[in-house]
């Protein structure tokens, strides 16, 4: 961190409740990690947050992501398919001493990962099925449930969730994926988010296209 980071911005280091429950994860800096979390095999980018008893397993979570409580990301899938769909048949070690997990499930697990862009809002109690894809700034409505790829800059919500409208025009929602605001050093950003309060997105996107600092 260079001398100008560290005057606009307090301790990076990530914040984890302690009574969150996380194995073989990465957090960004900044990243927020809120109460009776749980969370297998997650990377979670700059500044982004779990608010409490959120899920998630096997996820690519971007930068400036807003995770409400209760949601789930990449919910668990049953083996359908079997005589038994319950995890004594892919976590047998739970009930027997002899008997290992099933490795190609957890191996058909990990291959239907998540992936969050940047700055995506997931409300408050919504389901993210595993295999989905979801672009930078979309919004996904409270308690919907995401059965396929959201694109950037869409709000979804429902059972299943289904697009309500853009966030942006295109060429705008265009003109911020350019802009790329999510890899700015802290103190850019320190100094834009006074205008990211005031002032309209087109105005905001005039002024910071062409700001070199």
């Amino acid at each position: 961190m260079d001398r100008s980071e560290n005057l606009v911005l307090k301790d990076p280091e990530p914040r984890i409740h302690p009574t969150a429950e996380l194995k073989a994860c990465r957090l960004g800096r900044y990243a927020s990690i809120g109460e009776r979390v749980v969370l297998r095999e997650v990377s979670v980018g700059d500044f982004s947050y779990f608010e409490r008893h959120a899920e998630a397993i096997y996820t690519s979570i971007g930068k400036f992501c807003s995770i409400a409580a209760d949601s789930r990301i990449n919910a668990l899938e049953h083996p359908i398919e079997r005589l038994t769909q319950h995890k004594v048949s892919y976590r047998p070690n739970e009930y027997f001493r002899w008997l290992g997990v099933d490795a190609a499930f957890r191996e058909r697990r990990q291959a239907k990962a998540v992936t969050i862009g940047h700055d995506v809002w997931i409300g408050h109690g919504a389901v993210v099925m595993p295999g989905i894809t979801i672009g930078n700034g979309a919004v996904i409505g409270a308690n919907a449930v995401v059965t396929q790829d959201v694109p950037s800059y869409t709000i979804v919500a429902g059972v299943p969730a289904k697009p309500l409208r853009p966030r942006f025009a295109p060429d705008t929602a265009a003109r911020i994926e350019a802009l790329a605001w999510w890899d700015w050093p802290v103190a850019k950003l320190a100094r834009a988010v006074p205008d990211i309060q005031v002032m309209p997105i087109e105005a905001f996107l005039d002024r910071w296209e062409n700001d070199a600092g």
